[in-house]
């Protein structure tokens, strides 16, 4: 049974092979992260102020890995969520996180512009230097 699946995913990668200029890209997106489909459905499930399934969806990706940019994308939105729930607290914690990820991090500007978290960011920010 276990030499049958080896043998299914060999064929298939040799299909791909046969069939792209870039087959790994092809078999990676086959095996999509789980993280990265968290991390969709949660900025999706935030879009519809679906905010208490987006949090646990955003944790989720977070806790099944991320690459960098994608956990800097997850804090951001954790934040965001924090900050309109009136957890400044937490909402300062989710910016630095992403502040210690990537020191170069920074809102657009509608998002900087935002009353609740753009003081927060700017504040989070600022205690760094």
């Amino acid at each position: 049974m276990a030499l049958a699946r080896v043998f299914v995913v060999l064929f298939g990668t040799s299909l791909l092979a046969a069939c792209t200029s870039d087959p790994m890209r092809e078999l990676s997106r086959v095996f999509e992260r789980k993280g990265e489909v968290q991390l969709k459905q949660g900025i999706k499930e935030y879009e519809d102020g679906r905010l208490t399934q987006a949090s646990a969806s955003f944790q989720n990706a977070l806790d099944a890995g991320l690459g960098t940019n994608d956990q800097v994308t997850a804090h951001k939105y954790l934040a965001f969520i924090h900050c309109v729930s009136k957890r400044e607290r937490q909402c300062r914690a989710h910016f630095r996180t992403a502040l210690e990820l990537n020191s170069q991090f920074e809102l657009g500007p509608a998002e900087a512009g935002h009353p609740m978290w753009g003081p927060v960011f700017r504040s989070a920010k600022e205690g760094r230097r």
